[in-house]
């Protein structure tokens, strides 16, 4: 038998106990909204809404950052049957037909995604309340390659499911194109940072954000904990308090400095302890978003591993 991802999604719903379903689930502690980035952290970025709902219930989370493969596979998007050519180091070059199919493709995607209407968009946050997750940030991965009309969708799509903000990851430069649009729609964007300082593009070094926050008002700060830590060598809670009020959500993992490897939550060098006490003391709105990354130990696996990492942050906050 083939299942689909939308079957295996519907088998793993199922297979969560009734009476976890009826208690709908609840990750906000001491004022603080504890949230995960899904799929991502479940491993599967093309992951189908029910078994991403299924899992995120599974480990009582109430509030998520979601990308937009799930939302628009609830959407019943072309995407979820759609197969790209593999590419990359080591990979044979794109055949002309190949390319010619993809961009053909791209368009069709590009004309589905412009017909939505409002009922349609607002599915996947109906079916996402319905198990008690709100989706409180989208995540556009491939934002790198939007227009201006399919940047707009991505807004209109990101109000429906009732986000209050986008997170991306695209070049500072570009920083100033979409930081005018989100004024448009009035709308934040978090710039999701990584580890490179060097370059001032990739979001390193607080500078970055800072370049892009002079660019709009509704540029902002998706800031990796350990990210930021493995990458300046330093406690982020000087930054994070500085532009609480930019902040659109934290990555929260834990790494070590100098570049160092993610590592299970207290074994690196993140404060996190600190950043959600000063969280909850200051009652800062944005959401602790758990995105699980270290290496799963022998003996283990992810959905157990991520379990210690929703218990440890509530233990920091309870």
């Amino acid at each position: 038998m083939n299942l689909t991802r939308r079957d295996l999604g519907k088998l793993a719903l199922a297979a969560i106990p009734a009476a976890k379903l009826l208690a709908k689930p609840n990750s906000y502690w001491a004022g603080v909204q504890v949230g995960m980035n899904v799929p991502y952290s479940y491993g599967n970025n093309n992951m189908s809404s029910d078994e991403t709902i299924a899992k995120t219930v599974e480990l009582g989370i109430s509030a998520v950052e979601c990308r937009t493969q799930p939302i628009e596979e609830c959407m019943a998007s072309p995407a979820v049957h759609h197969t790209a050519p593999p590419t990359g180091r080591g990979r044979a070059p794109l055949t002309e037909e190949q390319k010619a199919a993809e961009a053909a493709f791209a368009a069709e995607l590009k004309k589905w995604r412009l017909s939505r209407t409002a009922d349609q968009m607002t599915a996947p946050r109906r079916k996402f309340e319905d198990a008690g997750i709100a989706i409180q940030v989208m995540k556009v991965d491939w934002m790198g390659n939007a227009d201006d009309e399919t940047a707009d969708y991505c807004f209109r799509l990101a109000k429906a499911v009732g986000a209050h903000a986008i997170s991306c990851e695209i070049d500072r430069t570009r920083t100033k194109w979409l930081g005018a649009i989100a004024a448009k729609h009035k709308m934040m964007v978090g710039y999701h940072g990584h580890t490179d300082v060097s370059n001032p593009e990739h979001f390193g070094a607080p500078e970055s954000w800072e370049q892009a926050m002079s660019y709009s008002p509704y540029n902002g700060i998706n800031l990796d904990l350990g990210h930021f830590v493995a990458a300046n060598n330093t406690s982020p809670i000087p930054f994070l308090t500085k532009y609480h009020d930019k902040v659109t959500h934290i990555h929260v993992k834990d790494r070590k400095m100098n570049g160092g490897p993610a590592v299970p939550f207290g074994e690196g060098d993140v404060p996190l302890h600190e950043v959600f006490k000063l969280m909850a003391q200051e009652k800062w709105p944005f959401q602790a978003t758990i995105e699980f990354e270290y290496p799963i130990p022998e003996g283990s696996n992810r959905m157990a591993e991520i379990a210690k990492c929703v218990g440890f942050c509530k233990g920091c906050l309870l």
